[in-house]
């Protein structure tokens, strides 16, 4: 498994990845409005956006598949973290994971980290060491659990 910095050509994979596995796993408990303006946000031009504002990705290649894809916002804020399903239960969301936080550091972000879990994610972000700071929320239309990472 290669796990590398994102390259424009990666972008209609991630997005791809990215819409299946919310479809799965995250805005099926939506209203429709919200699960429709999480996809469009979020789609091929919505990521493209996301890099040319800053935000930081990687992907896992597992030889020409995309095998999943990490952004930080603003080096403390975990933005994406999605996982092809064939990948789930083997330890890549926590690499790359790992990958993003160290880069993260590096570049000068305070090692302390915030995330928007959805429901399904809320297990996976404990056994990283989050935490929830706040009660589930719902913005426009979508529900997510504000949780926070502070190195021991």
């Amino acid at each position: 498994m290669l796990i590398r910095p994102l390259e424009e050509a990666d972008l209609p994979a991630c997005a791809r990845l990215l819409r299946d596995c919310a479809i799965e796993f995250i805005v099926h408990e939506s209203t429709p409005e919200g699960a429709a303006t999480f996809l469009r946000e979020n789609d091929e031009a919505g990521l493209r956006a996301y890099v040319q504002g800053g935000h930081v990705y990687h992907v896992a290649q597992d030889g020409a598949a995309l095998a999943g894809f990490v952004a930080v916002r603003a080096d403390s804020h975990l933005f994406h973290l999605f996982v092809d399903k064939r990948w789930h239960g083997r330890g890549l969301a926590r690499q790359l994971w790992n990958v993003a936080r160290r880069a993260a550091i590096v570049r000068g972000g305070p090692g302390s980290f915030t995330v928007n879990s959805s429901n399904y994610a809320v297990p996976v972000y404990e056994a990283f060491g989050f935490v929830r700071i706040a009660p589930t929320q719902c913005v426009k239309g979508l529900y997510f659990n504000p949780m926070r990472y502070t190195p021991m």
